[in-house]
Formats: structure tokens, C-alpha cells, sequence
């Protein structure tokens, strides 16, 4: 039995030997003085008593040194292999950063053998593979590499596109995008559809228009709003598909609607204010009616009758793109341009891969869904037709070259 103290009492049967200078502390006594039991000398032994004595540490459980270490043990051992992984596959998924997930696998050997493993690696969300471009370096692409070997879609996915675009290893790049692909990785989907309208990597004879409106069509399907959009405008325009402007408009309206609702669907409380909901009330844009004309046969977006949802925020691997060529002067080469879109980041792989604005031809998209994009948000207050060039060029020339003040009529 122990007490408070942490000392036991002593056991029946067991036998204890007392050294002579505990003798008088120890030994029961009577009310004279003398011993109960009848023996003395220094080999003194006894058994039981009902006083409290002084044990040796292996009945007592040891010493102070003993106990301070027992109470130091390490708990976070004797827990299974099972419950950490299943731990860390929670903490995986719900990252919001790369440094969540990487600060759990440099905190000991243990979380870094069982954070590594393909169950873990496998659910890790997009967010953990956001790197900056800046950061980059060859171990962060073995740790990309090792958590697309594990199936991970977004890693192959952001991977992909680095690869593709980035280090231009066309082949591995759209290897694993399509690996991405056949696990119904939206993104992934309507890459390989901007690849095959583009011949991006490749040369002009390389495009295949029916081969993007398919991965377009599957995109969208799966909820990808530029995909629905961009299958929009192959439907009217019959670019890639027998045209369908009916239908095309139909789904550029729905694209819209989309983009609408993931906006107040992920901003509950926001949304029900004034200020927030303000995009929904009627407000002719500035300047909307000297650019109708410009829209030719195209069904009017939302925005143009003043609903005017916010720019969603991009993948990673959107940003990834545009943060690196951004580091390198905004050039991916010679002769090559970036897609105008602020939200897209991809670059031409090679001279006069992206279409021109048909209107003032400075700037140049890599698809439909990036030109109606930039034309809402930026494009549409800025664009000149051409014929302006050429009439402000003749007053340059009229006005001596020093200022192209334009003559009043």
C-alpha cells in the first residue's frame, strides 16, 4: 500500500534488514524501552509493524532520481503508428500553408517518417504545395515528385505546369498534368485544353481544337467556371464544335452565375451586408456603351449590366508561374509574351502562340476565357481601336514629333 508521500508500507511476509543506525528509529519498542521482539544486536530483523518506516528504493519505487525521471517520461512514444498518421493526414488536408505541414516533419524523426508516408502525402491540400517562386530549390521538387509518386492529384498537377512551363520540360510536365487529368482534376482538365487549342510546346500544326473543347467540356462538367466559359465561346464562335450560339450564350451566363455564387457562398456573412452585396445592384460601367460595338456577335457578361463579382483568388500554381517570370523581367524569352490576364500566368512557348485583342492588338491571351476576363476587370477601359494609332501618329508627324497633339475639328 503507499501513502501520500509516495512510500509504502511494508508487505507481509517480506523481510527487511535495518541498518544499527536506524535501530532506534525502526525497531518497535515497548514502554520501557525494550524490544518487542526479543532480538538485538546489529543483523536486527523484523517482521511487519505498524509504524512507519524507512524502506529500501526497491520497495518504495526508487529514489528521487527515479521518480524525477519517471515523471519525465516520454508519453508521446507509447502512442501507435495508427493514431499519428491518422493525425497527420487530418493536419495534411486542412494546411494553409506549406509551413503547417512542413514544421510538423522537422519536429523529430518519428513525425518525419510517419509524415512522409503515402497515405499522408497522398491528401495533402493545394495549399500546402503554394511555394513561392522564390523558395524554389531542388529539394522542394523532390518533395513535389514524392507526393505526386503518391497520388496526390494537386501535386501532380502544380508540378506539371512548373515543369511545363517553368524549367520547359514539356514532357514531364504534361505527363504528369494528365495524370492529374484521368483523376478528374479540374485544373488539370483545362490546362491540357488551353495546351491543345494552343500547340502549346509544340508548332502551329501541333493544335487540336476538338481535343480542348472535349477536355473543356469535361472541365466544366466538374465545375470549373473558365472551363464552362471558354466552351462558351467555342460554342458561338464554332471554334473547335459545330456552332451554337444559343447554347454559347447560355453558357456564358451560367459561367457568370457560377462565379457569383462560389463568391457569396464562400463569404456568408459578407455577403448579406451592403457594401458587399453591392455588385448585384444595377451600375452602368463607365464607358460600356462606346465599347458595345466591340463585342460583335458575343453574349454580354454580367458585368456589362453592372453585377461585378470579384476576381477569385488563383490556384498556386497560377502564382507560382506568375511570381517566376516576374522575377525574370516579365519575359519568358525572346520574341515570347505572357498571356495578358493578371489571374493566368502562362507564357508562349513559342513566337506568336496567343491571340491578339482583334480591337487595339497590344495585348495578347492565351484563350477566350482570359480575354472576356481581362476585358471585364481591366481590358475594356483601356482599349483603342487601331485606326486611333494611325491618326495620332500623322498629328505626331504634323506637329514636328514633339508631343502628337490632335487637331480639333
Amino acid at each position: 500500500m503507499r501513502t501520500r508521500r509516495g512510500s509504502c508500507y511494508p508487505q507481509p511476509g517480506v523481510r527487511i534488514k535495518i541498518l544499527p543506525t536506524a535501530m532506534a528509529e525502526t525497531r518497535p519498542v515497548g514502554k520501557r524501552g525494550r524490544s518487542l521482539d526479543g532480538v538485538s544486536g546489529n543483523n536486527m530483523e523484523y517482521t511487519g509493524c505498524r509504524k512507519r518506516t524507512k524502506l529500501s528504493p526497491a520497495v518504495n519505487g526508487g529514489g528521487r532520481g527515479e521518480q524525477r525521471q519517471g515523471a519525465e517520461r516520454d508519453y508521446f512514444e507509447a502512442l501507435p503508428d495508427d493514431l499519428i498518421v491518422s493525425i497527420l493526414e487530418k493536419l495534411s488536408s486542412s494546411a494553409s500553408s506549406p509551413a503547417d505541414f512542413i514544421n510538423v516533419l522537422i519536429t523529430c524523426r518519428r513525425l518525419n517518417r510517419l509524415g512522409l508516408q503515402s497515405t499522408v502525402l497522398s491528401k495533402a491540400s493545394p495549399e500546402t504545395f503554394a511555394i513561392e517562386a522564390k523558395n524554389w530549390s531542388d529539394s522542394t521538387q523532390r518533395f513535389f515528385k514524392r507526393c505526386a509518386d503518391a497520388g496526390n492529384v494537386d501535386a501532380c498537377y502544380t508540378l506539371g505546369m512548373i515543369r511545363f512551363y517553368c524549367l520547359e520540360n514539356r514532357a514531364s510536365g504534361a505527363s504528369l498534368m494528365a495524370k492529374a487529368a484521368i483523376n478528374s482534376h479540374a485544373q488539370a482538365l483545362y490546362s491540357l485544353a488551353v495546351i491543345q487549342f494552343n500547340g502549346s510546346g509544340g508548332s502551329k500544326n501541333d493544335k487540336d481544337l476538338r481535343a480542348g473543347v472535349a477536355l473543356c467540356a469535361r472541365a466544366a462538367f466538374l465545375g470549373h467556371v473558365d472551363a464552362l466559359r471558354e466552351l462558351g465561346h467555342c460554342l458561338q464562335d464554332g471554334y473547335g464544335v459545330r456552332q451554337n450560339v444559343v447554347e454559347g450564350r447560355r453558357l456564358l451566363v451560367q459561367a457568370n452565375a457560377r462565379e457569383l455564387a462560389s463568391f457569396v457562398s464562400c463569404n456568408p456573412t459578407a455577403a448579406i451586408t451592403s457594401a458587399a452585396r453591392s455588385f448585384l445592384h444595377w451600375k452602368p460601367l463607365a464607358g460600356a456603351d462606346q465599347h458595345r460595338n466591340v463585342s460583335g456577335s458575343g453574349c454580354p457578361l454580367l458585368s456589362d449590366f453592372g453585377c461585378n463579382p470579384p476576381v477569385a483568388q488563383a490556384h498556386p500554381a497560377t502564382r507560382f508561374l506568375g511570381e517566376w517570370f516576374a522575377r525574370r523581367g516579365g519575359r519568358p524569352g525572346p520574341g515570347l509574351r505572357m498571356c495578358s490576364h493578371a489571374g493566368c500566368g502562362r507564357p508562349e512557348t513559342r513566337r506568336h502562340e496567343f491571340r491578339r485583342c482583334s480591337v487595339c492588338g497590344a495585348v495578347n491571351y492565351c484563350s477566350r476565357a482570359c480575354q472576356a476576363l481581362d476585358w471585364k476587370f481591366r481590358h475594356k477601359a483601356g482599349c483603342v481601336p487601331m485606326e486611333r494609332w494611325f491618326d495620332e501618329a500623322e498629328a505626331e508627324i504634323r506637329g514636328g514629333g514633339d508631343g502628337g497633339v490632335e487637331e480639333e475639328s
